[in-house]
């Protein structure tokens, strides 16, 4: 039995260490309407309103706007189906989950002294999932643009020298995999891959040979690829608020967050297009955790009994992030030991990840007890995240300066109260964060929710639902041709919240 190898990977540049791409930074920089029922009901749209443990988390002002100490907690159920387009080949798939995506609770602390203009205080702290990342999807189709998987290969290939990707005399395959990746690197990996199971030839059979053709002829070729990930990204935030005279909310947010990601990609090619190579299996796994710090400043204020205005700023949310890799690969003339590379865990060292930051406006009007309308504004530069350090980040950073945008949100809701029940609907709208609009493409949703009011316990459900188009490169090199995945994501919240 060969021995399972760790590899660690830590004194050389990151430049070619890595495979970071444009889109784990947009994944990292995003976030999804969580949160409580009634906050979801309404879209979001509370940065003017608060009064809710979600809308806290949205705009810190909104815990002093409280007139008692106040708890909730959420159950979710998400459901997400994916129709994928892949030339000629249209698939389906869907994920189904609960979880429990919110609690928390916030402190009311009255001031006792009259003479003082500060009205109340509050403390508090909620827990928040902030994305959800359960997603599956297949592409399955005849690729008639002859584009394979070898072009991957070749790619990382070109310039790297034969001798640095060939087996010593007696050397294990997985072995050598591991050492190719503490010495040279990621890219040197993905060369000695498509070498060793004879994706690739060099053109001399020389160790200074830098230079390489495939075994596959062209033609079409028919692929099955599989897209699975799992994980959240979550956030605990400690909250400080007060009351200044009758008409002015103030807060602050003090926010810790933390990654799991976990993401699996393989791909099935066949060809019958008389070359050497008939098939090749090519798995990828990926294992993401992090964690970091982000602050909310955010303030609330009545310029009417009836009219509300709110203004919060998000700042970048500093992430160190830790990743963990497995490969596997086989073809028709790989040799069997090629299969003991999945063997191999990638352990890389830590990175920094800044994401951007965000400024929301907010209104609302109040109509008195019956009901309310309100409208959230959102504004984030994304072309903003950065990887550091900066020199080993620099060709990263400069195409996600190129490629990423700024986008806007907004969100809308409405609330009509009828003696104990809340009707409630939302609709929100958010702008492609790429330049092209298209690779994730705008997302448009809307949200139903009812609520009933016990006295001091309340409960609250919501349907919501989003849907957007995301035009997906099955691989960031060689392999980009695109899946077409149109999603619908559709959601049931549940929560209860009581004064405390």
């Amino acid at each position: 039995m060969k021995k399972l190898n760790l590899l660690f990977i830590g004194l050389l540049s990151m430049s070619t260490l890595y495979a970071q791409d444009i889109s784990d930074a947009v994944r990292f920089s995003q976030s999804e309407i969580q949160g409580t029922a009634r906050y979801r009901a309404l879209s979001g749209a509370f940065g003017a309103l608060g009064g809710d443990m979600s809308a806290v988390s949205a705009n810190p002002a909104g815990s002093a706007v409280f007139s008692s100490s106040h708890a909730s907690f959420t159950g979710s159920n998400v459901d997400l189906e994916n129709n994928t387009g892949y030339f000629n080949g249209l698939t389906n798939s869907n994920t189904s989950n609960f979880d429990i995506n919110q609690g928390g609770a916030a402190f009311v602390f009255a001031n006792r002294n009259d003479n003082s203009p500060w009205k109340k205080f509050t403390l508090g702290i909620a827990y928040d999932r902030t994305n959800n990342y359960d997603d599956v999807w297949n592409a399955i189709g005849t690729n008639t643009n002859n584009q394979s998987i070898d072009l991957y290969f070749l790619n990382y290939a070109d310039g790297v020298r034969l001798g640095d990707i060939s087996l010593l005399d007696g050397e294990f395959v997985e072995d050598a995999y591991a050492d190719i990746g503490n010495v040279y690197g990621f890219v040197h990996q993905q060369a000695f891959l498509g070498y060793q199971a004879y994706v690739l030839e060099p053109d001399a059979d020389d160790d200074e040979n830098t230079t390489y053709f495939s075994n596959l002829v062209d033609g079409t070729f028919d692929h099955d690829y599989v897209y699975a990930s799992t994980g959240y990204n979550g956030k605990i935030s400690f909250n400080l608020a007060a009351q200044y005279e009758d008409n002015l909310y103030l807060g602050i947010n003090l926010n810790s967050h933390f990654i799991d990601y976990q993401r699996t990609t393989s791909l099935q090619e066949d060809n019958a297009n008389g070359g050497a190579i008939s098939f090749i299996d090519f798995d990828n796994n990926l294992s993401t955790t992090g964690s970091g710090f982000s602050f909310q400043l955010g303030g609330i204020m009545k310029l009417s009994p009836e009219f509300r205005v709110g203004l919060t700023y998000d700042s970048p949310t500093w992430y160190t992030i830790e990743e963990e890799t497995t490969q596997y690969i086989n073809s028709n003339l790989a040799d069997s030991d090629i299969s003991f590379v999945s063997d191999v865990i990638n352990v890389y060292p830590s990175y920094k990840l800044q994401t951007p930051a965000k400024i929301t406006g907010s209104l609302a009007y109040v109509f008195a007890k019956q009901g309310l309308l309100s409208f959230d504004y959102s504004k984030k530069d994304y072309s903003k995240t950065k990887f550091s350090p900066e020199a080993d980040y620099k060709n990263l950073n400069t195409g996600i300066s190129n490629v990423l945008t700024d986008a806007s949100t907004y969100r809308f809701g409405a609330e009509y109260k009828h003696q104990q029940f809340s009707f409630r609907g939302g609709y929100r709208f958010e702008e492609s964060p790429y330049l092209d609009g298209i690779t994730v493409g705008d997302l448009t949703g809307f949200s139903l929710g009812l609520g009933y009011n016990f006295g001091n316990t309340k409960l609250d459900v919501t349907y919501d639902k989003w849907e957007r188009t995301d035009d997906t490169p099955l691989y960031n090199v060689g392999l980009t041709d695109s899946a077409i995945v149109n999603r619908e994501n559709s959601n049931i919240t549940l929560s209860l919240s009581f004064n405390i």
